[in-house]
């Protein structure tokens, strides 16, 4: 089954399709900040968003066939994502769900940037590894309960944002009202050794350098 990724932002449809449509405003969500040999974020949001992309209304499908549509709810729009069938780019079938994954990632940082920080710019820190990371007392709750942890010697409170099959989103109050996914695939099939990634989006005058320096050397810790 080709799997649909929905998620509901409380924001008009207008606003919600100019974060996909406004390369300024789509690096206030997608992925995170970083700089390579091929151009870095900037060139990536040229490449998915604004590459033999067809639009037609409040649809866009991308060039490797995934489907976004916003459509207008009670109180908001929801964000439809229909990923292209497995086998549709054979290149990248070997990285499909990692892709999946990734859109539930960014979706859910779209509905943060739109009801937390409209046209606000963020600050974001990436880790990945292989390191079993159940044990850093990761919260077990609904979305919108509160919650509390020791991390990193930082205390960190806020809410639940979200939750899937693999991932969990909490705010955070000592980032400015910043967001932090955590993700873990146990090991097996394509990734024998399992897959652990964080993301920090931070806002305001929260120090970006101490915060990566704290979260390096932890993140160095698990292994």
């Amino acid at each position: 089954m080709t799997p649909k990724i929905v998620v509901t932002v409380a924001a008009p449809v207008d606003t919600v399709w100019n974060a996909l449509r406004d390369k300024e405003k789509i690096r206030h969500w997608h992925g995170w900040e970083y700089e390579g040999a091929e151009g870095g974020l900037d060139d990536e949001i040229n490449q998915i968003y604004f590459t033999d992309v067809v639009e037609d209304g409040t649809t866009l499908t991308l060039g490797n066939g995934d489907v976004f549509a916003v459509e207008p709810i009670e109180g908001g729009a929801r964000i439809t994502l229909t990923r292209a069938p497995l086998g549709a780019d054979p290149d990248w079938d070997a990285y499909y769900d990692d892709v999946t994954e990734g859109w539930i990632t960014f979706l859910h940082q779209l509905r943060f940037a739109l009801e937390r920080h409209p046209g606000e710019p963020r600050h974001t820190l990436f880790y990945s590894g292989t390191a079993p990371i159940a044990g850093l007392g990761i919260p077990k709750q609904p979305t919108g309960a509160p919650y509390e942890l020791e991390l990193f010697g930082q205390r960190l409170k806020g809410e639940v944002w979200y939750t899937s099959d693999h991932q969990t989103g909490l705010t955070v109050d000592a980032w400015g009202n910043g967001l932090l996914i955590l993700s873990y695939i146990l090991p097996g099939g394509q990734k024998p050794d399992g897959a652990s990634m964080a993301i920090l989006s931070a806002y305001g005058d929260t120090d970006r350098d101490e915060l990566h320096a704290r979260w390096q050397s932890g993140w160095d810790q698990l292994g």
